[in-house]
């Protein structure tokens, strides 16, 4: 679900058959509707909002998200065809229809991947989530769960959030020195100006690590069976996690025996330069082909 003009390494990982067969990815976020394009590999749900217990994401962030990663292209004939699209799916939805949630939620719903890491054979976390809010302790445990996370050898791959361009706006818990913290290059297309969060955080870490492309990016639409869309655009750094959460999995696939740390320094060193701030930009923009090769 990405514009082949802005990520010409997928297709390349493609034409090789590396398309993240094996790997489960767990997102956290509005749900998830089990859209054609990724029926079949929807290995769990579960809902911290209002427990119910069949697929379902009545925001269609969640959706639009796993799709970026993990869609399939089945509806439209292989043109939308996600980064990894075999890989396996986890669905924790934290989030309601207007994209809001609770701390409680999220560190519940990490605990519970957690609980399951080994049964579905997770090993990437994709958090499109961020909070704004400043009271410190919440902020400290919602980091806490994402490093507990990352301790147990997941990769916490956590968008930077839409709050910039300003200085130190990058979102919690993109904020940890841990995870893999993504922006969006391309934000500054956008039309109503730059949003990418922008480090440093405050604790002077550098941030955004890597970034990749957010805006109008097309993917799946929660409301197919609703009205026959198959396809809507998006923005945002959630839009751009997925991307990064994708090719880890191609990586993954490839090289199972690789850690969080490993990777993380993989991406370092394989990121092409964008001639960016290196607040905006990290270590620059996600290079897949060199990442695999």
């Amino acid at each position: 679900m990405y514009r082949v003009r802005m990520i010409t390494g997928a297709a390349a990982a493609h034409r090789k058959n590396i398309t993240g067969e094996g790997v489960a990815i767990a997102f956290l976020d509005t749900g998830i509707f089990p859209h054609p394009d990724l029926q079949g590999r929807i290995s769990a749900f579960r809902d911290f909002r209002e427990g119910k217990t069949l697929p379902y994401d009545d925001s269609g962030h969640g959706t639009h998200v796993v799709g970026i990663c993990c869609g399939n292209g089945k509806l439209s004939g292989g043109r939308y065809t996600g980064i990894a699209p075999r890989a396996r799916i986890v669905s924790a939805k934290v989030l309601d229809r207007g994209g809001n949630g609770s701390r409680e939620h999220v560190v519940e719903s990490v605990h519970w991947i957690l609980e399951n890491q080994k049964k579905w054979g997770i090993r990437i976390l994709n958090v499109s989530v961020g909070a704004v809010n400043k009271i410190e302790d919440k902020n400290t445990e919602l980091v806490a769960c994402m490093e507990e996370a990352w301790d147990a050898g997941l990769v916490v791959v956590v968008a930077a959030g839409n709050m910039g361009p300003e200085s130190g706006s990058v979102t919690v818990p993109g904020n940890s020195r841990k995870v893999i913290t993504v922006g969006a290059y391309d934000d500054c297309t956008f039309p109503n100006g730059c949003y990418s969060g922008r480090g440093p955080t405050d604790d002077c870490i550098c941030k955004p690590e890597i970034t990749a492309p957010g805006s109008n990016i097309r993917s799946c639409s929660s409301e197919y069976f609703l009205n026959g869309k198959r396809y809507c655009q998006k923005s945002g750094t959630s839009m751009a996690a997925p991307v990064v959460s994708g090719a880890i999995a191609l990586l993954l696939q490839r090289e199972p025996h690789l850690t969080n740390v490993e990777i993380k320094m993989r991406l370092k060193n394989c990121a092409k330069d964008m001639r960016m701030p290196k607040q905006r930009q990290g270590w620059g923009a996600i290079d897949i082909n060199s990442l695999l090769t």
